[in-house]
């Protein structure tokens, strides 16, 4: 049996511990230990983007970050997007743009989303594909992805008045 070690994180603004082999990926710990589901496991080479995260305010791909190394790191998640059932603006703005379709790209488009949006109020198109240039999905066409970020800036500047 392989030796386990203990895992301290700060998921979505709560202190969460779990234990884990030294080579659990970040992404198995999220589901299996933390039953955070909503980071999904695609290629599991870093590819594909739908299991990318915020760690320490920055994209991730958590299938190539080991838990280990995550310890004692922030971590945002799918997750923590919603509050009290109420969806955040960037996920009304995917819904709203048709930005979604079988929606396991969705939770990584979302994080990045979030992060770009964070940082930049009023991204470019170019900035956008820029932004989200690591996730891959076959179903929108990622016109439908554009103008879901699109909407969602256009939302979050009326929140914070600019």
């Amino acid at each position: 049996m392989s030796e386990t070690f203990t895992i301290r994180l700060s998921v979505n603004g709560c202190e969460l511990e779990g234990r884990a082999e030294a080579r659990t990926s970040l992404a198995d710990f999220l589901r299996h230990e933390l039953g955070l589901t909503g980071t999904h496991v695609g290629c599991e080479h870093g590819v594909c983007g739908a299991c990318t995260i915020l760690l320490d305010g920055a994209p991730a791909r958590s299938c190539l970050t080991l838990a280990v190394q995550a310890s004692g790191a922030r971590v945002e998640t799918v997750e923590g997007l919603a509050v009290d059932g109420e969806l955040h603006p960037i996920q009304r703005a995917f819904l709203e743009e048709r930005g979604l379709q079988c929606g396991f790209c969705t939770p990584g488009f979302l994080v990045s989303t979030l992060e770009l949006l964070r940082r930049n109020r009023e991204p470019s198109d170019d900035e956008i594909r820029d932004a989200l240039g690591g996730q891959i999905c076959r179903c929108t066409g990622y016109q439908s992805i554009l103008a879901s970020v699109r909407r969602a800036a256009e939302k979050l500047r009326e929140t914070d008045g600019g």
